[in-house]
């Protein structure tokens, strides 16, 4: 087989639409103005209407109703906000509580453990082994001091979904606030805010064909919240400083194109190579839920027996395939994926992990091509692992 290129990583960001780049041309090269000179001239005018119509598109597909939907410039800073902004915002309230769950993205736990250094205190979620959060542990942590509760609507790394119904009943039931970062799940799932109960949910582009840079969060209206970042009245007096009009704008054309037969293309690319991974290659694990339509259609994560993550990712990358671990090398600290710590597993599974996240460009042909080299490039490992009792 010759080299090509597979990417296998849209889980951590995809490739823009070509009608999306098109679409933000125009604000790079006509409508060019910031948002904010509406008051002022027709080209801020213009600019103006095209931050609008990316925020009704968004608010639409999660019925936001008149709610706020707040850009940001990404998921990070939306989970940033939706944490801090609430505890500085109550921070004269009883409720000095915060409870997250143990395999949150890095910048919700962060969030956390900062404000815990400033008089609030902290609590975390167990989850079971397949990642789902332990709805009694939830209700034992719960009091009358809680103020914000943080649980992923779909993992980064297992891809596994939660049920926000259940965990927002509980949350709400207890008087406190539900937030979800709902970045790796956005269109992918469908997510209805007013039905759910969310009052604050953290949503990024780049997850769905859009630009890099750019996110949102949806504020309900019944919710106090500071905004962190000074420097201007943008954003509903939120987010100060200029938006960045293109990738808001690119935002929401990636959001109005996205289709039904996109997630349903993707999923089907998901099975085929979990399909073929298992046919082709023995003593394969899968991380996240065991019932695929409980994880996100673009998600398989799983680890090979005998092997690190970071050793098939290297061997992988130099066969033109693009995927990642969330073992050792790839993270700034020498240990295994926290997530998959936090689900129970032994430090040699946690670091034999794999994501594959193939796409709506990702192909059949392209699944057989990283399934041949996987098989050979496990194979090889193997042979040279102390760990094996016998080469496969």
């Amino acid at each position: 087989m010759g080299l090509k290129k597979v990417y296998l990583d849209n889980n951590a960001t995809t490739r823009v639409d070509n009608s999306v780049v098109e679409y933000m041309n125009r604000f790079y090269l006509e409508n060019y103005a910031v948002a904010s000179s509406q008051f002022s001239h027709t080209p801020g005018i213009k600019a103006k209407e095209g931050v609008e119509k990316a925020r009704e598109i968004i608010a639409r597909k999660i019925n936001a109703g008149n709610n706020k939907i707040v850009f940001t410039s990404g998921s990070e800073e939306a989970n940033n906000i939706a944490l801090k902004g609430t505890a500085l915002a109550n921070r004269g309230s009883d409720r000095k509580g915060l409870i997250v769950s143990k395999i949150e993205h890095f910048s919700v736990l962060d969030s956390a453990k900062s404000l815990g250094k400033h008089g609030f205190n902290v609590d975390f979620i167990d989850v079971d082994n397949e990642g789902f959060v332990d709805i009694d542990h939830l209700k034992s942590l719960l009091n009358d001091k809680t103020l914000l509760v943080s649980v992923m609507h779909g993992n980064h790394e297992i891809g596994t979904i939660q049920d926000l119904d259940a965990i927002s009943e509980v949350v709400h039931r207890a008087g406190a606030l539900f937030h979800t970062d709902a970045s790796y799940s956005f269109l992918q799932v469908p997510v209805d805010v007013e039905s759910t109960g969310i009052d604050l949910l953290s949503v990024s582009s780049d997850k769905v064909y859009g630009p890099k840079g750019t996110g949102a969060l949806y504020v309900s209206d019944s919710v106090k919240i500071t905004k962190i970042n000074d420097g201007g009245f943008q954003e509903f007096n939120l987010r100060g400083g200029i938006e960045n009009v293109p990738g808001i704008a690119g935002f929401g054309k990636a959001c109005e194109i996205f289709s039904e037969k996109d997630i349903e293309k993707t999923r089907s690319i998901r099975d085929y190579l979990y399909e073929q991974l298992r046919l082709n290659i023995e003593g394969i694990l899968l991380n996240g839920s065991s019932d695929l339509n409980r994880r996100l259609p673009n998600n398989m994560n799983v680890s090979f027996n005998y092997v690190e993550g970071e050793s098939v990712v290297l061997h992988l990358d130099m066969r033109g395939i693009a995927v990642i671990t969330g073992s050792a090398c790839f993270s700034r600290a020498l240990q295994a994926s926290h997530v998959l710590m936090a689900m129970g597993f032994s430090h040699e599974r946690a670091h034999g992990s794999i994501r594959f996240s193939p796409g709506k460009f990702t192909t059949k042909d392209d699944i057989d091509y990283t399934v041949g080299h996987v098989k050979e490039v496990v194979t090889k490992l193997r042979e040279l692992s102390p760990l094996a009792a016998t080469p496969t």
